[in-house]
């Protein structure tokens, strides 16, 4: 089979992304919509956009090629038709949900996933905050491969999922259509998922549809009750793009290298959930939602947060 050549959506969506951004800075600063914009952190996601694509230029063409090395041992060849590209999408869009989820509960994958959520605002600039060591998606679209669908056209389908991350990240659109919020993954829930509020943490995993989350359990609705508050939980305090970038990479080879552990411990420093410590001294999601239960008991059961009977996972 000849090689695929499909349009690289997301680069032809550039001068969409940069009028967008221009437009949400205008509406925020004039007052005519919610949200905040600082100079330096909305500088420091810009930069790390333009990282990502140079780290795409490398490592995404490293990724595309062992993918297409892979093809030669598809079990189908399901070619190209609306419903294959159909197909594609949504199982990538599954692929995604999957690896989004896998990145908030496994350190070394949140080690190239945390620094999209080190911004403390959240507007369209935020969308551009993106990873320069990803390589853990290639794992997860292998078997998209292996089912018989082209590398050239997950990469193309993906293209899209992309592009709908992007008008997401803001606070200046509230919630929409009943109909739409249940299906589509939409600003009110995708500002669950970048708070740092308790409830709210490790939720809403989606890329384009939300659907995912509501039939695996981790939906969790946005209230005016419990505004989100946007960073990560132990927040980093710079705008520096290497370090933004680079951080958890280097707390999570300097914990495991501390004496005294055993080899499980330095192990588990490496797969366990962000916050994991061997000792207890530091806090995951479970145990902040466990803790805000304690102080708040009137929140027991409810979505996102553990009964009043529930114990902090170890």
């Amino acid at each position: 089979m000849g090689e695929y050549s499909f349009p690289q959506v997301t680069q032809l969506a550039i001068p969409f992304f940069v009028t967008a951004i221009l437009i949400e800075l205008w509406l925020v600063r004039t007052g005519r919509a919610k949200g905040s914009f600082e100079t330096r952190d909305t500088l420091t996601s810009l930069m790390l956009g333009t990282g990502n694509v140079v780290a795409g230029l490398l490592l995404g063409l490293v990724s595309y090629w062992a993918l297409l090395w892979l093809w030669q041992f598809r079990f189908f060849n399901l070619g190209l038709s609306i419903l294959v590209f159909v197909a594609a999408f949504l199982l990538d869009d599954l692929r995604y949900y999957v690896y989004h989820r896998i990145a908030h509960r496994v350190r070394w994958v949140w080690a190239e996933h945390v620094n999209h959520h080190s911004s403390q605002h959240y507007n369209l600039s935020t969308a551009l905050r993106q990873s320069w060591t990803g390589l853990f998606t290639f794992i997860l679209q292998a078997p998209l491969v292996l089912l018989g669908f082209h590398p050239a056209v997950i990469a193309f389908v993906f293209g899209f999922n992309l592009i709908w991350q992007f008008w997401i990240h803001t606070e200046a659109i509230g919630k929409m259509w009943g109909w739409f919020e249940f299906v589509f993954n939409t600003p009110s829930h995708h500002r669950v998922h970048h708070a740092t509020n308790p409830r709210y943490l490790d939720a809403n995993f989606a890329g384009t549809l939300i659907i995912w989350d509501r039939m695996f359990g981790t939906f969790v609705e946005e209230l005016e009750e419990d505004r989100p508050r946007y960073g990560i939980v132990k927040n980093i305090g710079t705008f520096n793009p290497l370090k933004v970038a680079f951080h958890e990479w280097i707390g999570m080879f300097k914990d495991p290298a501390m004496p005294g552990l055993t080899l499980r411990e330095r192990l588990n420093y490496l797969i366990q959930p962000p916050g994991w410590s061997h000792d207890g001294s530091r806090d995951t999601s479970e145990t902040l939602k466990a803790a805000y239960v304690r102080r708040n008991p009137s929140e027991a059961g409810k979505p996102g947060l553990a009964t009043a009977a529930s114990e902090p996972a170890e």
